[in-house]
């Protein structure tokens, strides 16, 4: 008896050494969009988790929550001090992200802190007015700014110093602006945000990308001035003519992705990792690269991760040299 039930033991053991290991999917897929409805990280979060479902690489439908505040920080540090175990988790992340980060603006939380996954694009900026504006060209809005700093308030989805306020910056040095810490930059919970102060008149210009000023452009209340990119986009993009087309010599792309909590299994990691990368990969995706703006980038896993950490300190000597950092 005692050897039967020793053979059958070990009979148990080796089947179970045998078989292989149930694969991870989430259960109750997630994605938090550091900012409210309308923006850059909120289109992020809900397209990628439709299309996740429509290709069947999740097996129900993601719950999109929107935290805002602190330029996407109140969310960082809920995932890393509240959330940092989760597997179903992920959260929208982008080039705000990583200046919010490279300027310590963060306290207390670091890029190592969380599990960069993926990106599904880039990006590039925007720089527009309200669809009644008088103002046509980037031009005739930089030449006001040149004339009197305080004259033109610009809006953007992302804190002072951040990614939308960069840009801005970018632009003003391109045409001679040398102290651009006199640019008038008021910062919002997300570009829907930003565009309501716009359409309500109380700014004049607005800042942020692509895929968040699609909509707006459709529907009239944005005129977008120029596209922060090397050459002309493809898509309803095309329309949007080039800062450089316009003789200022300024690109700036915003790469869109996710991180996931820091203590996420690797199991969980992995899934999220290639499930992102089999997304991008998928014709559907570049449809809706195409028509929403997005540039081909294609970084996942540990080069994510190192394009992230250079990302970091390329703004940290960015935002050094315009004064935002000492």
């Amino acid at each position: 008896m005692i050897l039967r039930n020793t053979l059958r033991s070990a009979a148990v053991a080796l089947f179970a050494l045998a078989a292989p290991a149930m694969a991870f999917e989430p259960g109750e897929p997630q994605c938090i969009a550091p900012a409210g409805a309308g923006g850059g990280w909120d289109f992020t979060c809900r397209q990628t988790g439709k299309m996740l479902q429509d290709l069947g690489l999740i097996g129900s439908t993601m719950q999109v929550t929107n935290l805002a505040g602190a330029g996407g920080g109140v969310a960082f540090a809920e995932v890393v001090t509240k959330r940092d175990t989760e597997n179903d988790l992920i959260v929208a992340a982008s080039s705000a992200t990583t200046t919010r980060l490279a300027q310590g603006a963060y306290p207390g939380n670091s890029m190592d802190q969380v599990r960069w996954l993926a990106t599904i694009g880039a990006d590039y900026g925007v720089i527009g007015v309200a669809g009644d504006s008088k103002i046509n060209t980037l031009g005739e809005l930089l030449d006001m700014v040149k004339a009197d700093p305080r004259s033109v308030a610009f809006a953007g989805g992302s804190a002072v110093g951040g990614w939308d306020h960069l840009k801005v910056l970018m632009a003003a040095r391109a045409v001679g602006i040398d102290d651009v810490r006199t640019i008038k930059y008021i910062a919002f919970d997300g570009g829907g945000e930003a565009m309501t102060q716009l359409l309500a008149g109380s700014v004049q210009a607005f800042t942020g990308d692509v895929s968040e000023a699609q909509g707006f452009v459709k529907s009239g209340d944005l005129k977008v001035l120029a596209v922060l990119a090397p050459e002309r986009l493809t898509g309803d993009a095309a329309a949007f003519p080039t800062a450089k087309e316009q003789g200022v010599d300024v690109i700036g792309a915003n790469w869109r992705g996710f991180y996931a909590p820091g203590k996420m299994s690797d199991e969980a990691y992995d899934f999220w990792v290639g499930a992102l990368v089999k997304l991008y990969d998928s014709p559907e995706w570049k449809d809706v690269m195409a028509a929403n703006g997005l540039a081909d980038l294609k970084l996942s896993g540990p080069e994510f991760e190192a394009f992230v950490k250079q990302n970091v300190e390329d703004i940290q000597a960015l935002s050094k040299e315009i004064g935002i950092l000492q």
